[in-house]
């Protein structure tokens, strides 16, 4: 359960972490630094809902051949 506290890190590098870079100099990809940080965050918390996609016991689990058409024939 631990690696689901991965979480808590784009909402501390967002919100938290804005008013440290809250400059326009330096330029970072021609963008002010604010709006880079914001950017990078927002690809950084895709990676890390994979990472904790990836580590999370239950998506291990195998499936079953006809559990998916069992699971839809059930709610026709």
């Amino acid at each position: 359960m631990s690696y689901r506290l991965l979480a808590v890190l784009p909402f501390i590098g967002i919100l938290l972490g804005v008013p440290f870079v809250n400059r326009v100099e330096p330029l970072m990809l021609g963008m002010p630094l604010v709006l880079a940080w914001i950017v990078m965050w927002v690809v950084l918390s895709a990676v890390i809902m994979a990472i904790i996609y990836r580590l999370d016991p239950v998506n291990r689990e195998p499936v079953e051949p006809g559990a998916a058409n069992a699971a839809a024939e059930g709610r026709r």
